[in-house]
């Protein structure tokens, strides 16, 4: 079986770094005096009811987020959820239900709504990504090409997209990248760079003396890459995943047939030129799994509103 990368869920951790983000978000609306508008408007004790409602198709991400929010800005505001995360809303369709003090819900109207639509945007687009493979042995993984401070956040959104999550962060597995093999070498004593094998070998001996990184997980070591010259040098070593950067299909092709006839057990990532044009043809080719940063850098929000239901 291969190895597995952490695979972000939402939990204690993941609320914590999410209240995080929230008193920031907090901070950017409300500042120190608050929402001036409703405190002009709104009499005090008025209370209110309201609809959060998808204004487009797509997969729902952030709902579990969006009800810590309202609990941390008033705990009198109920959530009522009419989805859940990973779930496919139509235009129209009703994500949850809230009431409370009108007031502070006015207050956490925008960043609900913005949370609620970015991740749902990412979840939205990782489903296509998952779509345009169907059928094939590859899987779509994610990067570390995400908002400061929300990697977390949209790590999670892809999972609820059925996507898969690559590394965390830069703590949680090696992957051995071109600037590694060419700076390394320089600050062992400025020799020649290192050839990628002797970069497995030597990531093999520093796991060997310092152990698992963070939570048991075995480590994994990944090797990015771009030549089949360097694939075939760098298999005998035994990484655990090699990264096949900007290769044609035709090239990944025969990186496949190489590697299907004596290292069945290293598993071959493409990612470079990944979009929605280009991802089946790269899936067919037989690699594993496939890492397009576009999932989070380039998602477009969820257009998601909030509806004010008129008391009868």
């Amino acid at each position: 079986m291969p190895k597995e990368f952490r695979q972000v869920v939402w939990d204690s951790s993941l609320r914590d770094d999410f209240r995080e983000v929230l008193r920031l978000a907090l901070r950017e609306d409300l500042g120190s005096s608050g929402d001036c508008t409703t405190m002009a408007l709104v009499p005090e004790g008025a209370m209110g009811r309201a609809e959060v409602v998808a204004r487009q198709e797509g997969v729902v991400a952030g709902l579990p987020a969006a009800e810590t929010a309202l609990a941390e800005i008033d705990p009198r505001v109920h959530w009522e959820p009419s989805s859940e995360d990973g779930d496919v809303v139509h235009a129209g369709g009703r994500l949850a239900r809230i009431s409370g003090p009108a007031g502070s819900l006015l207050a956490a109207e925008r960043i609900v709504l913005n949370l609620l639509g970015r991740l749902s945007g990412i979840a939205s687009l990782t489903q296509k990504y998952v779509e345009a493979i169907c059928g094939t042995k590859a899987r779509i993984f994610d990067t570390r090409k995400t908002i400061p401070g929300w990697r977390q956040l949209e790590k999670y959104a892809v999972r609820c997209g059925g996507g898969w999550n690559h590394r965390t962060g830069l703590f949680d597995a090696v992957l051995i990248k071109d600037n590694h093999l060419a700076l390394g070498s320089q600050a062992a004593g400025g020799g020649p760079r290192y050839r990628p094998a002797e970069a497995v070998l030597r990531a093999r001996q520093w796991i060997k003396q310092r152990g698992a990184l963070s939570e048991g997980l075995p480590v994994i070591v990944e090797i990015e890459v771009d030549t089949l010259d360097q694939f075939m040098e760098v298999l005998p070593a035994g990484p655990d995943i090699v990264l096949l950067d900007n290769m044609t299909p035709a090239v990944l092709r025969a990186a496949v047939a190489f590697r299907n006839t004596g290292f069945p057990g290293i598993e071959l990532e493409a990612s470079g030129g990944v979009n929605l044009h280009t991802v089946r043809a790269i899936a067919e080719t037989g690699v594993d799994r496939i890492s397009a940063g576009a999932l989070t850098h380039s998602a477009v929000a969820l257009d998601i509103g909030l509806d004010w239901l008129m008391e009868s």
